[in-house]
């Protein structure tokens, strides 16, 4: 039997109860413009119809693998690793989707990237809440369309006391990158996507796209709402673990000023929640 062809691009959906939004986050993939492309959507064990959702998609690029027991995020976003046989991989959460173009604009980036001074591609983000409507336009301020250094993403990411780089869904990389960095690593939930970018940055620059690449659902099951009330303190603590390493130059200067932004991010995306969920 001849060998399947490995596929260019895996996205991987991790899913957990995540049935009421996990359809348009895997027709959002299905669409894309480039057809290169597996979708694996690994279910970690929900007790609600997340199998008949996926049943009700019959793709031959749509593998669907559920885990015996629940693994929580960190462990089922780590699974997702392991399982990519793609040159490049994308972490969509289960409640985000995907312009149609995205992955035909990332891949086109890292493609002409031969020698590999790019170690990841990240886009603005529409802010959606749970019925989709738009709320408002997200992305990285101060950083123009095109490649962006590491030292300069990083540092300001810790003076605006936020991830600027986005959610996994606007983030784009490759695979064999990935294997190098390593595991994801939740040991500070919040940072989880944040505290891997830092990792791959060591390893390249960026390259910024101002045009949206992925939308970021809010609703009032999300996880990012759940772990609201915490995440000032967890930034704060990101900082403070990054101004230990000397290679990043995160000065105490620096982390006076992210004890004062991620803590007014904090109340801004609170009152933002509230008011327009």
């Amino acid at each position: 039997m001849p060998t399947k062809p490995l596929p260019l691009v895996t996205v991987a959906i991790p899913t957990y109860r995540g049935a009421e939004h996990l359809g348009a986050t895997i027709e959002s993939v299905l669409q894309q413009t480039l057809n290169n492309f597996e979708l694996i959507v690994i279910d970690d064990n929900s007790p609600d119809n997340t199998r008949e959702v996926i049943a009700s998609y019959p793709d031959p690029r749509l593998i669907y693998l559920r885990n015996e027991n629940n693994l929580g995020p960190e462990g089922n976003w780590n699974r997702c690793l392991t399982e990519a046989r793609g040159k490049y991989f994308k972490l969509l959460p289960q409640d985000d989707t995907l312009f149609p173009d995205t992955l035909e604009r990332q891949v086109d980036v890292l493609e002409k990237d031969v020698n590999e001074h790019i170690a990841l591609v990240f886009g603005s983000r529409k802010i959606i809440n749970g019925k989709g409507r738009v709320l408002a336009t997200r992305g990285c301020p101060g950083a123009a369309n095109g490649r962006v250094s590491a030292s300069w993403l990083i540092r300001r990411c810790v003076r605006r006391g936020t991830n600027l780089i986005g959610e996994p869904g606007s983030v784009l990389l490759r695979t064999s990158l990935a294997t190098k960095v390593g595991a994801f690593d939740a040991s500070i939930p919040y940072i989880i996507d944040l505290d891997y970018w830092v990792r791959l940055l060591r390893h390249g620059d960026a390259v910024y796209m101002v045009k949206p690449v992925s939308t970021f659902r809010v609703s009032p099951g999300s996880w990012s709402v759940a772990i609201g009330a915490r995440q000032s303190e967890e930034f704060l603590a990101f900082v403070t673990k990054l101004h230990k390493y000397k290679y990043l130059s995160i000065a105490s200067r620096d982390v006076l000023i992210t004890r004062l932004t991620a803590r007014l991010n904090n109340i801004m995306r609170l009152v933002f929640y509230k008011i327009l969920m």
